[in-house]
């Protein structure tokens, strides 16, 4: 039996971590390398942030899993600081009838977005 196309299949083991961090009053769930935008962070960009409000470790194949109670002793997850922005603007309208009130105000929420190592 003669074989042309042999089929390789390799796997590669990353070994990715997931965690659930909070911050800026919310919770996020991320992955090693993902890119995420979140509340303003008063730090300069190229730095490195560390969360230290980790709620829940756990392998990417959902192996290995510590939940806190509310949060992990120990357990940081490091980010980088890539970019300080703002969103687009949002109308924010007061409008009321028959009395001809109405008044447009805009505004542009500041964000951080970080890239976790």
């Amino acid at each position: 039996m003669l074989y042309t196309n042999p089929i390789i299949i390799i796997f590669e083991s990353t070994h990715t971590m997931l965690s659930v961090i909070a911050t800026g009053g919310k919770q996020y769930l991320v992955r090693t390398g993902d890119v995420l935008k979140i509340e303003k962070l008063d730090q300069e960009e190229g730095s490195t942030v560390v969360f230290d409000k980790v709620l829940l470790t756990a392998n990417d194949d959902g192996s290995n899993v510590k939940i806190g109670t509310p949060y992990l002793d120990g357990a940081t997850v490091k980010a980088s600081l890539e970019k300080q922005g703002k969103n687009r603007t949002l109308r924010v309208e007061k409008f009321k009838r028959k009395v001809r009130y109405h008044k447009v105000h805009g505004q542009r929420q500041r964000y951080s977005q970080v890239k976790i190592a």
